[in-house]
């Protein structure tokens, strides 16, 4: 089994925890940031103490180009590709009838498009590895169709990762590649934590650790069985 990972938005949060999980499992580790270089170099030397190898990456995977040199270079730096895990997403809240062109476009790019553009580009080499792992991000209760006040682009991209997700799930599946989606709720590292926490029924946030057990479960070379599921870390928020 290759074990070589690519995990967007890396350099720091959630993408940074899930980038080091997989070191500390043996992955040789593309970090990829946009902004955050020096986070992403930090990153590196974190994931060096594990004993495997990691290059940091940069791009703006909202550009399509920019995504598909990204999955070169990480291929070319580490000598293939194996597992892609797409973390990258930024979020909106505001009226949806007091949201720009703009900002619909944004939300929509950095969430729905650059996953398909990332994962789209990583698929001949996990292809060509023989084994692979597609794990996309969404977020809690995305699968579920009802009216959204204040996050309705951001809500519409990520019940577009599921379904992308899903639909590309059972094409690879021949090719012994899984694809899955995790759909965090609200975690340790999340905006506005003192207003939210009180609506969550386990009364705190999800722990980094938390969140990356279930992105574990997907990669673990014992769940090849298992495609084209939602795996919710919400502590029971949204349901």
């Amino acid at each position: 089994m290759l074990k070589k990972a690519l995990v967007t938005g890396s350099a720091v949060g959630i993408g940074k925890a899930v980038a080091l999980l997989l070191a500390s499992k043996g992955f040789d580790i593309a970090f990829h940031y946009n902004r955050s270089a020096e986070a992403a170099k930090q990153g590196c030397k974190e994931a060096a103490t594990y004993g495997v190898k990691a290059i940091a990456l940069q791009a703006d995977v909202t550009k399509p180009e920019q995504a598909k040199s990204l999955v070169e270079e990480a291929v070319e730096g580490l000598g293939g590709l194996s597992v892609v895990v797409n973390v990258v997403g930024n979020f909106l809240y505001k009226l949806t009838s007091e949201t720009s062109v703009e900002e619909w476009l944004e939300i929509l790019d950095s969430n729905l498009n650059c996953t398909f553009y990332v994962t789209q580009a990583a698929l001949p080499h996990l292809k060509a590895a023989k084994w692979g792992r597609i794990i996309n991000y969404a977020c809690a209760s995305a699968h579920h169709v009802t009216a959204r006040q204040k996050d309705a682009p951001y809500i519409i991209a990520k019940t577009g990762i599921i379904i992308y997700t899903k639909s590309i799930a059972q094409e690879v599946v021949k090719d012994n590649i899984t694809a899955n989606v995790i759909a965090p709720g609200v975690a340790e590292n999340s905006i506005g934590l003192d207003e939210v926490v009180p609506a969550l029924p386990m009364e705190r946030p999800a722990t980094l650790k938390e969140m990356n057990n279930a992105v574990w479960f997907f990669i673990n070379p014992e769940a090849d069985y298992i495609t084209g599921q939602v795996l919710e870390v919400s502590g029971g928020w949204k349901l």
